[in-house]
């Protein structure tokens, strides 16, 4: 090779070294300007709306079971149908329990003849003793023959109330107000106290019960955020519901109880919310979901994106001298699904990158 072709070579290596160096300096630029910063400031209040999927259910849902046996004589009621405490549902067929009541009766007339026979017997035979006509034995075999015919005559009245008890179980009353539920067995039925299907179900849906359910970490939010559960349940602001077609139920309910035992299966407790239901447009079955609202005040909120999640630990990435630096932080146990409220680990003023954040590592160069 030449002087000048040795020249031109080198010269072209400068080049391709420089274009190089300026590609990779570019490239780096580029992966720096992709990370989005925030400054941390504390907001005055932040309401976070938390869903839970929820059950609902009537006030009171009564099964009815008949309370004899016998054939459906008569359906007083169609399904769905409102009804009032009292009001008859069925009548069982009443002809074998009006004999028996009747046969009950007569046994009442026939122990009280008896009674009154055992007292003049009784009566009579005391007189005759004291004149000493008759013998103790005599006195108390008729003594115990009139307290004989008395536990007869209170037997027999006993089984006149049961036997009256029964032709009133003929007639099936509903136990509340409510919504009749759906009417398995129709007229003419063999229906009996233990039949595997109840005759109907009565629905006081008045006011309705929301059931869901909270996990631990919830729960203890709640608590840290109120004093005590007790607390929180006399101050938590109202709740919505949510129908199962995406719709907002017109009315708001409120938390009534939270149960004081955690399910070891599930690692949650129970809540149960109330609803007003005057128009009755929620029915027992219908399933949704509560919006319980968590109020935070000087609170710190940064984008989840902003965060790494490993095992039970939270961490964020303060920039430090241009650099990453991971901080563990506490944040709150509701949230939003996008945003966290953090309770430590962060103060006003710090900056941290807001996206991305499971992309950096320890020490990464950040503008």
């Amino acid at each position: 090779m030449n002087k000048f072709g040795r020249k031109s070579w080198q010269i072209a290596l400068i080049c391709f070294t420089l274009g190089l160096i300026s590609c990779k300096q570019e490239v780096k630029e580029q992966a720096v300007a992709k990370y989005a910063v925030m400054k941390i400031s504390a907001n005055a209040e932040k309401e976070v709306m938390t869903s839970y999927s929820a059950a609902i259910e009537g006030k009171q849902d009564i099964e009815i079971y008949p309370q004899v046996s016998g054939y459906i004589e008569r359906l007083c009621v169609s399904e769905g149908e409102k009804v009032r405490q009292g009001q008859i549902l069925f009548v069982i067929d009443q002809v074998p329990y009006k004999a028996a009541l009747e046969t009950a009766i007569a046994n009442v007339k026939v122990a009280e003849a008896s009674l009154a026979t055992a007292e003049l017997t009784y009566n009579s035979t005391k007189a005759l003793f004291e004149k000493k006509v008759v013998s103790d034995f005599n006195l108390q075999t008729s003594r115990n023959s009139y307290l004989t015919a008395q536990a007869q005559l209170a037997q027999a009245k006993a089984e006149e109330v049961n036997a009256r008890n029964n032709l009133s179980y003929t007639e099936v009353k509903s136990p509340s107000d409510g919504v009749v539920g759906m009417l398995p067995y129709r007229k003419g039925a063999l229906v009996s106290p233990s039949i595997p299907q109840p005759l109907t179900t009565v629905s006081d849906n008045s006011e309705m019960y929301v059931y869901f359910s909270m996990t631990e970490n919830q729960l203890l939010a709640l608590a840290r955020q109120y004093g005590t559960i007790d607390q929180a349940i006399k101050e938590m602001p109202e709740i919505q519901l949510q129908l199962n077609d995406q719709t907002l139920y017109a009315d708001k309910g409120r938390i009534e109880s939270i149960s004081g035992v955690v399910d070891k299966t599930t690692g949650t407790v129970g809540v149960r919310a109330v609803f007003p239901n005057e128009t009755h447009l929620l029915h027992s079955g219908f399933s949704g979901n509560v919006l319980v609202p968590s109020t935070y005040k000087n609170c710190i909120i940064i984008p989840q994106g902003a965060t790494v999640q490993l095992q039970d630990k939270i961490i964020t990435y303060k920039v430090v001298d241009g650099k990453a630096t991971s901080t563990l932080i506490q944040v709150a146990g509701v949230d939003d699904g996008r945003e966290y409220i953090v309770l430590d680990g962060l103060k006003e003023g710090d900056e941290i990158v807001s996206e991305g954040a499971g992309m950096l590592r320890e020490g990464t160069q950040v503008k």
